[in-house]
């Protein structure tokens, strides 16, 4: 009886040990969002270099965001303002968002390249939508870098297509992202 107390106390002490151990933080240095829709009529394609966010690594977890009055490179002023104004809204939507947790396993200590699956809340448009999404995580000399491409539906976030602009935006927008994180 006395040997299982001590195993049980030893047990708790070590678990809080854990609890109380920091989760260790890398936060984004550099990062690029892109998108690019191909409709009939017309390529639109823009990209902001504001991406914030962090990877805290002892639990998987993740958090991104960017101001979506930070994306520059369409193909005129008027279609940013129209894409601003129009479509998402910034006034009353400005960020687009992904947090979640890390599927896999990774050893953040050791360098080489991971294939990786997040799984969080994608949420554009005011609309929060429940994805998994493939990256490509190098870590290399403590320092992560992280690349992944996806698609988003308009329509899964609310974002309507009037009947005019139909043939020059795509239903389906192409979502290029690239982050350097280093430990903060």
């Amino acid at each position: 009886m006395i040997q299982k107390t001590i195993i049980l106390a030893g047990a708790l002490l070590l678990f809080s040990f854990k609890a109380l151990t920091p989760s260790v933080e890398y936060r984004v240095t550099s990062g690029t969002i892109s998108f690019k829709s191909e409709a009939s009529l017309e390529l639109i394609k823009a990209q902001s270099n504001e991406l914030k966010g962090i990877i805290l690594t002892e639990k998987k977890q993740f958090a991104f965001k960017v101001n979506i009055n930070s994306f520059k490179g369409f193909n005129s002023p008027l279609q940013q303002e129209h894409f601003n104004e129009n479509y998402l809204e910034t006034s009353l939507y400005p960020t687009a968002s992904f947090e979640g947790k890390i599927i896999e396993d990774v050893d953040f200590a050791k360098d080489g390249t991971y294939p990786i699956r997040a799984k969080g809340n994608l949420t554009i448009h005011g609309v929060t939508q429940e994805r998994i999404i493939k990256c490509d995580l190098t870590i290399k000399n403590g320092n992560f870098n992280i690349k992944s491409i996806f698609s988003v539906l308009l329509e899964d976030h609310n974002i309507p297509i009037p009947k005019v602009v139909h043939e020059k935006l795509a239903s389906e927008i192409k979502v290029e992202v690239k982050a350097n994180l280093a430990l903060k």
